[in-house]
């Protein structure tokens, strides 16, 4: 029984189903159906990748929802990985994105540093959400970003509740935001972020890293090198030598290998209440 080639991948807990030279692009509604946790194999999302010249893939990259987003730091770190596995690429590799070519590096069996297009000034930005006044900064990795700075643990941040409204905030509108909680210690900072797209909390988040990098360079006395620690346990160490050239480095890993079956595409339609 044939179907569709792919690779399970995960970065720092970020996953994503890859598809190395699929004969065609997958649809949206394909990758709606495959990305959905429980009925299908499940992911943040999804990616195809293909071979250019020697030492360079192209990535073509999709939310879990099927929309398009010109950048995914760690899901450009797991084509790389799969790159160097699939014996396309040595320990450097150019990975062609919609936010352009990045340029990245197997440091170890498992890690990976990519290149990150440098964040956006950070501007600050008050909105209204959840019966409060949030103080937050609005910046773009290759993609928005909203960097919360959290006062308290992060275990008391309202990530789903409060992440989604700001997410879908009309002052964002019509891109929306990814929305990142962050809480600063004397040497790392810990980070949550709500992803547009997956329209949940994800467990790592690459660009939200960078943009959390950016605001804390802006507000503190804090300098590159910066360590995040995810929800997913792994952290994600920012680099650079200077606020122009980033690079964003990791746990990049290849989980499993198959193909993806036409039970795979099946999506019931939830019931009103779910």
């Amino acid at each position: 029984m044939q179907g569709i080639e792919f690779y399970r991948v995960s970065g720092s807990g970020n996953d994503f189903l890859a598809l190395p030279e699929p004969a065609a692009d997958p649809t949206p509604d394909q990758v709606r159906a495959w990305c959905r946790r429980g009925v299908s194999l499940g992911a943040d999302g999804l990616f195809t990748l293909r071979r250019r010249a020697p030492g360079t893939v192209a990535m073509d990259y999709r939310n879990a929802d099927g929309t398009p987003a010109d950048l995914c730091l760690n899901g450009t770190r797991c084509a790389a990985r799969l790159a160097f596995d699939l014996g396309w690429a040595t320990d450097r590799v150019t990975v062609e994105t919609g936010a352009g070519p990045l340029a990245a590096r197997r440091l170890d069996h498992a890690t990976v540093s990519v290149a990150a297009p440098p964040p956006s000034r950070p501007e600050p930005l008050t909105l209204q959400a959840e019966n409060a006044s949030w103080t937050a900064w609005r910046l773009t990795v290759g993609v928005p970003h909203l960097v919360l700075v959290w006062p308290d643990s992060l275990a008391t941040a309202p990530v789903a509740t409060l992440g989604r409204a700001l997410r879908h905030h009309p002052a964002l509108a019509p891109e929306g935001a990814n929305v990142n909680f962050i809480h600063l210690t004397p040497d790392h900072l810990d980070i949550r972020t709500y992803e547009r797209g997956v329209e949940a909390e994800t467990l790592a988040c690459g660009t939200g890293v960078a943009a959390a990098a950016a605001v804390t360079l802006a507000t503190t006395a804090a300098t590159l090198p910066l360590t995040a620690q995810t929800r997913g346990g792994f952290p994600l160490t920012v680099t650079g030598p200077d606020p122009t050239s980033w690079h964003l480095a990791g746990d990049a890993r290849l989980l499993a290998h198959g193909h993806l079956l036409p039970d795979a595409q099946t999506t019931p339609t939830p019931p009103p209440w779910a």
